[in-house]
Parts: C-alpha cells; sequence; structure tokens
C-alpha cells in the first residue's frame, strides 16, 4: 500500500490494554483505519473475574474486525493453570479459545520468556499460521539483551519459526521527558543495529507518554502533553541508517500495568491534536456523569476540534453527541476511554498516511 507521498506506507501498531474499551474502540475504527493497523492487545491481570481470558476472548469475538489478525501479550500473567483442571498457560488457553472463536491470533514472546511458554508460543503459532510478535525492551527500567547469533538461533528454534515469520517490536517503554526519549532513541538505534541483522517481516519502535494517571491535572481546562513517544520515533529514524520502522504506541495509557483503580473517575478525555495529547479533566458539579456533556461542548468548541469534525471517528461522533445533548447518559470511563482510543487511532493513522510521520 502506498502512502500520498510516495513509498509504503507506515503502518501503525497500537499496543492497546485489551480492556472493553479498547475493543469497542478497535471494532468501531473505519475500514481505512483498520487497514494500516496492526494492534497488539495486552491481557491486564484482573483476578476479580471469573475467567479473564474467556472474557478477553469474548471481547475479541465481538469486535475484532474481520480479517484482522490479533496479536496478543499475556506476558503480565504468570504461567499457571488458569482454572482448576486447565492444562497449559495463557497463551495456550487463549490460542485455544481465540480459533474456536474463529479470531487469528499473533502471540507476543520475549527473549527471556522460559522453555515452557516458548513451547506454547510454537503451538499457537502453528495452529493459527500468523507468525508471532518478538517484543524487544529497550526501557530505562527493564531492558533486554542483544542475543548473540547462537542465542538467537536457540530462540528461534525453540517458537520453531523463521525470522520472516516474526514482527518485531522493539519496546522503549515510558517516555518522561524529552531528554530522557534522546537517551531512548538512542538506546533503540543501538539494538536495532544488533538486531537487524535477521531478516524480521516487520520493525516497529514503539513507547508511550502518557502519564500513570490524571491526578494533579488542573480541573476545567485542557492541559496539553507532549507526545514524546511519536518524537522519540522520529529520533530513531533520523539516527538509523536500515529501512523506516513502523510506528507504536500505548494509545491514551500509560505503558505499564497498573493496579485496578478504584472507585469512579472524574469526567475525562485524553484527546489527540498534532504532537500533543489535550488532557481534560472535570470536576463532579452535576448528577451522574452530566459534567461530561459540559466537557464536551468545550473541547468540540475549542481549537482542538478537528476540521473534520465528528466524522474524524467513531470517538468523535459521540463527542457530538454529548456536547449538543444527543445522549440521555454522559457515558463512563469504558466510554471515555474507548471514545478517546478511537479518536486517536483515527488521528494517528491520518497522519501517517498523509506525512509518513505520527
Amino acid at each position: 500500500m502506498w502512502g500520498a507521498l510516495g513509498g509504503w506506507l507506515v503502518a501503525y501498531v497500537p499496543i492497546l490494554k485489551g480492556k472493553a474499551g479498547e475493543f469497542l474502540a478497535l471494532g468501531h475504527a473505519s475500514k481505512e483505519v483498520q487497514a494500516q493497523l496492526r494492534p497488539v492487545m495486552e491481557i491486564v491481570p484482573d483476578f476479580e473475574l471469573r475467567d479473564l481470558l474467556e472474557t478477553f476472548c469474548e471481547h475479541a469475538m465481538e469486535h475484532v474486525p474481520s480479517g484482522m489478525v490479533l496479536t496478543v501479550d499475556c506476558g503480565a500473567l504468570p504461567f499457571v493453570r488458569v482454572l482448576e483442571g486447565d492444562a497449559g498457560g495463557p497463551v495456550l488457553r487463549v490460542g485455544e479459545s481465540l480459533m474456536q472463536r474463529g479470531v487469528a491470533m499473533r502471540p507476543v514472546f520475549r527473549p527471556t520468556d522460559p522453555v515452557q511458554e516458548l513451547t506454547e508460543v510454537s503451538g499457537v503459532a502453528a495452529a493459527h499460521h500468523e507468525g508471532a510478535c518478538l517484543r524487544f525492551s529497550t526501557a530505562l527500567d527493564f531492558s533486554h539483551e542483544v542475543p548473540d547469533d547462537s542465542q538467537m538461533r536457540d530462540l528461534l528454534r525453540m517458537v520453531r519459526l523463521p525470522p520472516e515469520e516474526i514482527d518485531l517490536l522493539v519496546d522503549a517503554g515510558p517516555v518522561r521527558s524529552a531528554s530522557a526519549g534522546q537517551t531512548l532513541a538512542e538506546r533503540t538505534v543501538d539494538v536495532l543495529d544488533g538486531l537487524s541483522r535477521w531478516p524480521w517481516r516487520h520493525i516497529c519502535v514503539a513507547a508511550g507518554a502518557f502519564p500513570v494517571n490524571l491526578r494533579g491535572f488542573p480541573r476545567g481546562v485542557a492541559t496539553a502533553v507532549a507526545r514524546e513517544d511519536a518524537s522519540l520515533w522520529r529520533k530513531v529514524v533520523e539516527r538509523w541508517c536500515g529501512p523506516q520502522p513502523d510506528f507504536g504506541d500505548f494509545g491514551v495509557t500509560y505503558p505499564r500495568m497498573l493496579p485496578k483503580s478504584r472507585g469512579t473517575p472524574d469526567p475525562n478525555m485524553r484527546y489527540t491534536a498534532g504532537m500533543e495529547w489535550q488532557v481534560y479533566v472535570y470536576p463532579r458539579l452535576r448528577p451522574g456523569n452530566d459534567d461530561f456533556f459540559v466537557l464536551s461542548e468545550d473541547l468540540v468548541n475549542s481549537p482542538h476540534w478537528p476540521p473534520t469534525g465528528e466524522s474524524t471517528s467513531w470517538g468523535d461522533a459521540r463527542l457530538a453527541e454529548c456536547a449538543q445533548r444527543r445522549r440521555s447518559k454522559g457515558g463512563g470511563g469504558t466510554e471515555w476511554r474507548a471514545w478517546a482510543t478511537s479518536h486517536h487511532l483515527a488521528v494517528v493513522t491520518d497522519q501517517l498516511t498523509s506525512t509518513r510521520c505520527p
């Protein structure tokens, strides 16, 4: 697929938390957005759910667009039997369940995974025929050592796949400042130099810059947060002599897994606009979540509302409905995350199509 400026399009690899809001956004993406996505879904530990993995697979069956391959990361889950009497760990359980539901899966693995997990990755990849994804960390808080040729051959042998059937995802983790982004970009280029001798199917550079949470944000106004993850990707592209990698980020969420939040969030919207997020957090002054109607009206009347308006994405159409009071309720945390993610997916894919930069 060719881009507007010539040359192959840069694919977008959003690394999303595998929860209801993110699945809603993915399922409502336009055909044009879907065509450019190679989504990674991380299963989020939540042991209050009776069967976490079945809930994830139900969401996938309901919302993953037909024909889309879902890259699934079970790395945050312990490698144990998920339910009494079940054989195998999370990768195998999810692979079998998605197969029964007709959803194509590409499992994620890491160079530090134990043999039993790599064996499950091999089995799932063989069953789904979509290869796998090698996730390699260059993050400041945790990084992988670049394997030498012998170690890499051993890793490939354990997953029983050639590099031509593996997507390389180089994950720089949280980017907390422009200076940290500079350091991470240099580390990432070094890793790409070390790994690029292998003929990977795709290469993606990903990072995340959204804050840990919305505590401390002023209420009732928009606060700009720099998309340092996009800036890091640009720095890598400027420095690396290899082919331009695909772009990955963590949507509108913090890159790491966080403890399950308690209580009801204040009305909020994480709205992507160019190289920033405009973060709206409003105080609770009205019954229910009616303050979100005020937030939406302020957003729609702000300079951050795009010229394409509610046609920008499914999420933008919902925001316009709230601004015009065409909805009886202002939604809640799941809906707000879904609408924000929907807008983000549309904006990033449009920027990649038109400029080949995020």
